[in-house]
């Protein structure tokens, strides 16, 4: 129903600058909130930032001002711009979407993931 695709990932060094990239397909009319989740080695997957189809955001308190989180819905991608990275960001980073069905129940569909990686 809807596929989404991760890209963006990488090396970068502690200050440095990712843009990340998640571009959906399928039934995007029905998506609602899409967002970013990350997860560290030995970690649960944690909510990074997340945009409604309307642009109203929320952020983690890890963000610090440092991402943000935008969507282009005509062409049916979320970005996340992360500046200031630390080392601490370093994890797998999944795009995230909310799929509305007919009696408005709702199902999270995922990406697989793109690797980032923050280097001291």
């Amino acid at each position: 129903q809807v596929q989404l695709v991760e890209s963006g990932g990488g090396l970068v060094q502690t200050g440095g600058s990712l843009r990340l990239s998640c571009a959906a397909s399928g039934r995007t009319f029905r998506i609602n909130t899409m967002g970013w989740y990350r997860q560290a080695p030995g970690k649960q997957r944690e909510v990074v930032a997340a945009i409604t189809s309307g642009g109203n955001t929320n952020y983690a308190d890890f963000v610090q001002g440092r991402f943000t989180i935008s969507r282009d819905n005509a062409k049916n991608t979320v970005y996340l711009q992360m500046n200031s990275l630390k080392p601490e960001d370093t994890g797998v980073y999944y795009c995230n979407a909310k799929y509305r069905h007919w009696n408005e129940a709702f199902t999270d569909y995922w990406g697989q993931g793109t690797q980032v990686t923050v280097s001291s």
